[in-house]
């Protein structure tokens, strides 16, 4: 089974511009770039991965672009761009000279809870289809009212909700967050990663069964077809380790079909960001 990890972070820890990562983060202030990786991946059979901005600038979108010319496992790049800038276009032309870029991400989580109606930024996402390019849907739980409305206004761009909207699992509070995923879901272009979960529950004292209720609405509410593995390595490292957030997705598709699991773990992935890999029939 190819298996992909769709969610992935590189970066040279700087306390300035990396600020957010606070003083209870202490494992994750170092830094963490692929070779750091290649241990987890040979561990975890991770056959490919798709790095992901952590850092809002064009410097590192070019920093994840270079990464993947010397480590072949980085099959794609969900890099940054300025979508409220004028000058949008010019920016996106400049960057379709690196295919690797699969697509962009803004980290709506720290914005206000209405910023993805923000009509200078919708005009920015709109560009994105003239490019064939995804776009990343990080928000909290509590943005998804907005979200809801925002996934309306793009059908035809692929569009994936980043760790399942970041769910209150340290609450157990799931009662909205469901309401509103089943809603997203309802469009057929928007696809869920199956990542960031493990730190939404009270870090490194969860157990797999505070996952399986969320996992329950995401699994009904996107189907198999629009599931997409992820770690949030190494932001996962906060509440765990990388095997146990494998293994438990692992042991919650026990009973699933065994082509499901391998769209879930791989082939989703490669159809959503239209990853540069051939599949062996």
């Amino acid at each position: 089974m190819m298996t992909i990890d769709t969610h992935v972070h590189f970066w040279k820890y700087d306390k300035v511009r990396d600020a957010w990562i606070t003083p209870d983060m202490k494992v994750i202030r170092h830094d963490f770039l692929p070779e750091h990786f290649s241990l987890i991946a040979k561990n975890n059979s991770i056959d490919a991965l798709v790095a992901v901005q952590a850092d809002q600038s064009e410097l590192e979108t070019h920093f994840l672009v270079e990464l993947a010319k010397t480590h072949p496992i980085i099959k794609g790049v969900v890099g940054w761009i300025d979508l409220l800038s004028p000058k949008l276009n010019e920016r996106l032309d400049y960057f379709s000279q690196y295919p690797i870029i699969k697509g962009w991400r803004h980290i709506v989580q720290g914005e206000p809870n209405d910023f993805l109606l923000r009509k200078d930024f919708q005009q920015g996402v709109a560009q994105l289809k003239n490019y064939n390019q995804t776009y990343d849907v990080l928000v909290y739980h509590n943005q998804l009212p907005a979200a809801a409305e925002f996934v309306t206004l793009f059908p035809e761009q692929r569009l994936v909700i980043d760790h399942c909207a970041k769910p209150d699992i340290r609450t157990k509070n799931i009662t909205e967050w469901k309401r509103w995923m089943r809603e997203i879901a309802k469009q057929p272009n928007v696809s869920c990663k199956l990542s960031g979960l493990f730190t939404e529950a009270v870090w490194k004292e969860w157990e797999a069964a505070d996952f399986y209720p969320y996992l329950d609405v995401v699994f009904e509410a996107f189907g198999t077809n629009r599931l997409l593995f992820g770690s949030d390595w190494p932001v996962i490292l906060l509440s765990g380790i990388y095997v146990q957030w494998k293994s438990l997705l692992e042991k919650y598709m026990e009973r699933f079909k065994e082509e499901e699991k391998e769209k879930v773990f791989g082939l989703n992935a490669i159809e959503f960001y239209q990853l540069d890999i051939k599949i062996e029939k």
